[in-house]
């Protein structure tokens, strides 16, 4: 059987520019997560508040003051109580956002929780492969560090010897004057 092909219904950019590095995690905003999902951010909240066993503190978390206040800075939102929200936003990880998928059961969640769960995955190899790749650079670098050193020591032992040859020679065996 043949597993069912999903369409791409937002475009990846999109998804991609909704992702944020906040406390060392990958994490997308509640509302961000609503907004793709096509339910109000209070109802998605709602929902997470009705089942907070599936979503413990490496899955989701309440953002600080200082946390919104530099995220807000960076997507241009509004402030607080003039409009916008009243509440400090909660965020999801990429195990947050697949938790998701089992509280929300809309065709557009699933179809939107699968590109995210994509997208992230990209991400992670692609950090994967820039690590690999940094730790070969260094493990080069280290091996011309060596070879360098190794170099050096090469002439360090050609100049002795030069230098042994312009030294004038010791005879051996009787000399006159040895008498």
């Amino acid at each position: 059987m043949m597993a069912k092909q999903t369409l791409s219904i937002i475009p990846e950019n999109i998804l991609l520019n909704k992702i944020y590095e906040i406390r060392r995690h990958k994490v997308m905003l509640d509302s961000d997560l609503a907004e793709l999902y096509g339910v109000e951010t209070k109802r998605l909240n709602e929902q997470i508040r009705r089942n907070t066993d599936r979503f413990p503190e490496d899955f989701m978390f309440q953002l600080n003051d200082s946390e919104w206040e530099f995220l807000r800075s960076q997507i241009a939102t509004s402030k607080i109580g003039r409009g916008g929200r009243t509440y400090l936003p909660n965020v999801f990880t990429e195990h947050g956002v697949l938790m998701l998928s089992s509280v929300l059961n809309s065709q557009q969640a699933i179809q939107v929780n699968i590109q995210i769960v994509r997208i992230f995955t990209r991400l992670r190899n692609l950090l994967s492969e820039h690590t690999e790749l940094k730790l070969e650079i260094a493990d080069i670098k280290t091996q011309l560090q060596n070879h360098d050193k190794n170099i050096e020591l090469v002439f360090s032992y050609l100049d002795k010897l030069i230098d042994k040859e312009n030294q004038p020679r010791k005879r051996i065996g009787f000399k006159p004057d040895d008498l």
